[in-house]
């Protein structure tokens, strides 16, 4: 185990999260993307960007299941970099024997919300703590079984709305949706 890079690596999920809590605490997390936020998470995808560069994916293997779920931490939250996140899911496919399930499962569903598709694991929920519209809501526990997570009840279930719903539920914020066509998550039509 290569403890050096999973020190590292640590240390750049705490600081996201220091940073997360600090701005929460202040009431500074609501309303759009905090620049400090983004400015760390723009920081810790580049300094990851670069360990993977050494070392290839930081899998538990090779930095520890500790420094693991950081470095997915660090993608997950990397939501300006969508070409980042893409590509860091591939890595973590062509190692999906040694990466947490439920990471992959994360990672997924959170670049299909960002580009306004379907989520297989329902693990991305709205403002309202529903989960985003799902591929297939008849087999979602089953999904959700296959990676570790937990099932969900069948009225939060139920409670998802469909996914033809997807347009009316992106129209609703034009800020958010500008947003995405800015990182590059959703193309811009006009």
């Amino acid at each position: 185990m290569n403890e050096l890079f999973s020190k590292q690596i640590i240390a750049l999920a705490e600081k996201d999260l220091s940073v997360r809590e600090k701005l929460a605490s202040e009431g500074q997390l609501s309303g759009g993307y905090h620049p400090e936020m983004e400015q760390v998470h723009k920081e810790n995808a580049e300094q990851l960007r670069e360990i993977i560069g050494k070392i290839g994916f930081p899998t538990i293997s090779k930095v520890g299941a500790e420094a693991s779920d950081a470095a997915w931490l660090i993608i997950q939250h990397s939501i300006g970099e969508p070409e980042f996140m893409k590509s860091c899911y591939q890595l973590m496919i062509e190692n999906i024997g040694d990466i947490k399930p439920s990471n992959i499962a994360y990672l997924h569903d959170r670049i299909q919300f960002f580009q306004g598709r379907p989520q297989r694991y329902g693990t991305q929920l709205m403002a309202d703590g529903i989960p985003y519209p799902v591929e297939d809501k008849g087999i979602l526990n089953e999904e959700r079984l296959k990676v570790n997570l937990m099932p969900l009840s069948q009225e939060k279930i139920n409670a998802i709305p469909d996914v033809e719903t997807i347009s009316e539920i992106e129209n609703k914020d034009p800020d958010y949706t500008a947003w995405r066509i800015k990182m590059g998550w959703i193309p811009d039509f006009e």
